[in-house]
C-alpha cells in the first residue's frame, strides 16, 4: 500500500475530505492493539484512500483519561500539528461509521497482514531509534536512557539528531503526549515521517512520556520556536477556526492547559525536561 497520497487542490477533493464524506468499508481488524483498531478504505468521487478506523465503541477505558475521549483526542493532535505548519500526523477526523462514532486516519505505509500490531511505514526502525552497547553515542545520535535488554545487561538508549524528530519532540511537549513509543514513529523512504496514536493527549496534568528526550534543556530550533508563535496566536484568537475547531473536541480545562503549554515553552525557549512525578519512558519501548 503506498504512502499517504497527496492529492492535488486542482482536482477537487483533499484527503481529509476523502476520510470524512467517503464511504467507509472496514477490511478487517489490526491484531494486538489495545482498544479496537480497523484497517479499513474511504472512497469519494472516484479515489480510494486506505485508513485506520478507531470507533469510540471500542476504546479501552483508562483510569486517568475521561472515557469515550480518545478518537477526539487524535483528531485534536492533528488539528495542532497543522496549526503548527507541519505534515507530522497524516489526515484524521472525526467521523460516523459502520461501528459509529470514530477516529478515522488515512493509513501509512503497507496493507496490514495478519497479526501485525499497527501501521508500518516498511523503513527500518533504527534509522531513528537504537539500543547500543558503551556509553557515548556515535555522530548523529542522542542518548536518552540505559534500559535493560535481558541477562542481566544493558544497553544504551539513542535516537537520531533528526531534524523531523526535533519538531516530534515539540508537538509531544505541546500536546502532553503521554505515549510516544517508537513504533509510534513512521519514517517513509521519501525522507516524511509521521507519528500516529495520539489517544492519550491534552491532559491537564503533565503526562508527557516519550523516547525523545535528547534534547532535554536545550534551545528550541528558531523554526520551531516561530511554529509555536504561531500557534499561540492561533490559539488565543477565541473567534478563531483552530479555537472554535478545539472547543468540540477538548474541555475547557485541556484547550487552557494547552495554551499554557505553549505560553510555556515559548517562554522558557527550551525542550522540556522530565518532571520526575510520571514515568518519563513509555514501556514496551516499541
Amino acid at each position: 500500500m503506498p504512502a499517504p497520497e497527496r492529492i492535488p487542490p486542482q482536482q477537487g477533493v483533499t484527503a481529509a475530505e476523502v476520510l470524512t464524506r467517503g464511504e467507509l468499508t472496514v477490511h478487517g481488524r489490526v491484531a494486538d492493539a489495545s482498544n479496537t483498531v480497523l484497517y479499513a478504505t474511504a472512497e469519494l468521487a472516484g479515489r480510494r484512500l486506505p485508513c485506520v478506523y478507531k470507533p469510540v465503541a471500542g476504546e479501552r477505558p483508562l483510569w486517568d483519561f475521561p472515557d469515550g475521549t480518545l478518537a477526539r483526542r487524535e483528531v485534536a493532535a492533528y488539528e495542532v500539528c497543522r496549526a503548527l505548519g507541519w505534515d507530522l500526523v497524516p489526515p484524521t477526523v472525526l467521523r460516523d461509521g459502520p461501528h459509529g462514532e470514530g477516529m478515522c486516519q488515512q493509513w501509512v505505509g503497507p496493507a496490514p497482514d495478519a497479526g501485525d500490531s499497527g501501521q508500518d511505514s516498511g523503513q527500518d526502525p533504527q534509522t531513528l531509534l537504537a539500543l547500543i552497547e558503551g556509553e557515548v553515542p556515535g555522530p548523529g545520535w542522542r542518548p536518552v536512557v540505559r534500559a535493560e535488554v535481558g541477562g542481566g545487561r544493558t544497553a544504551l538508549l539513542v535516537h537520531a539528531d533528526d531534524e523531523r524528530l526535533r519538531r516530534v519532540a515539540a508537538l509531544d511537549a505541546v500536546i502532553n503526549n503521554a505515549d510516544r513509543k517508537g513504533g509510534h514513529l513512521l519514517p517513509l523512504p521519501d525522507g516524511r515521517l509521521y507519528g500516529i496514536d495520539h489517544g492519550v493527549t491534552f491532559h491537564t496534568e503533565d503526562k508527557l512520556r516519550t523516547l525523545l528526550w535528547g534534547w532535554a534543556g536545550e534551545p528550541l530550533p528558531p523554526s520551531v520556536t516561530a511554529a509555536l508563535r504561531g500557534l499561540a496566536e492561533r490559539l488565543d484568537d477565541a473567534d478563531g477556526p483552530l479555537a472554535r475547531r478545539l472547543a468540540e473536541l477538548l474541555s475547557e480545562e485541556e484547550r487552557a492547559a494547552l495554551r499554557e503549554r505553549t505560553a510555556a515553552l515559548l517562554r522558557t525557549g527550551t525542550y522540556p525536561r522530565p518532571s520526575g512525578q510520571w514515568p518519563a519512558i513509555p514501556w514496551p519501548l516499541v
